[in-house]
């Protein structure tokens, strides 16, 4: 098994190319990972993570409403996507030449695993479910029940209470009950004074004593 770096053509550029190693020896499986893919104007271009996740629009959709994209580490681009994507085709090319004794090239562009990994985003915006912009939707922390708040001392806790009964058991922790709370759960209309009633709750205690408190529940 070969990996190349990557730009574009390396193992060419420094010797016998991948078709060459093949003719030789016809098991042998090649793993070609790189930026913008093999051809197109940004083939030869370098890049770094939040670059290419830049362009496929993924960045966009993180962040917190009216404020700039959030920087996510390169979870999401380099090694979330690109290399998950060459290593289970490498595996699945290896198995391949284990049965049949033929190799093959296996390549993998940064910029189409992280657009594959939003296909489940995209769906749902094109199914009018999501809105194209940041922190209105009940994933990127608009909804006030999925999201991080600050509590007293200034550490922060995260919840996730996206089902109807983790939400209502959420609540419960929180001392608080629906009635406290305008509209239902997912009614958008009410989340911005749902938001900040729950932030005025967590506010009330520190981090360790919400932890104390949630302990053993689903919120």
């Amino acid at each position: 098994m070969l990996i190349e770096g990557f730009r574009s053509g390396v193992m060419e550029r420094l010797g016998p190319g991948p078709d060459a190693c093949l003719q030789t020896k016809p098991r042998l499986v090649c793993g070609r990972m790189a930026v913008w893919g093999r051809d197109g104007p940004l083939a030869q271009a370098p890049g770094h993570d939040v670059n290419y996740i830049s362009l496929t629009g993924t960045l966009h959709a993180m962040g917190r409403a009216g404020e700039a994209p959030a920087t996510p580490l390169n979870l999401m681009g380099a090694f979330g996507n690109c290399s998950l994507y060459l290593a289970l085709g490498v595996l699945s090319a290896l198995l391949e030449a284990r049965s049949s004794g033929q190799g093959q090239v296996v390549d993998a562009a940064m910029v189409d695993g992280t657009t594959s990994l939003m296909t489940l985003l995209y769906g749902f915006l094109a199914a009018g479910y999501w809105k194209d912009e940041r922190g209105a939707n009940r994933l990127d922390s608009g909804a006030p029940w999925y999201t991080v708040y600050e509590t007293q001392g200034g550490k922060h806790v995260s919840i996730a209470a996206n089902e109807t009964r983790f939400y209502r058991e959420a609540l419960g922790v929180m001392g608080l009950k629906k009635e406290d709370l305008p509209g239902h759960q997912h009614d958008q209309a009410g989340w911005p004074y749902m938001k900040q009633r729950i932030a005025d709750v967590f506010k009330t205690r520190t981090r360790d004593e919400w932890v104390r408190l949630a302990a053993g529940t689903q919120s």
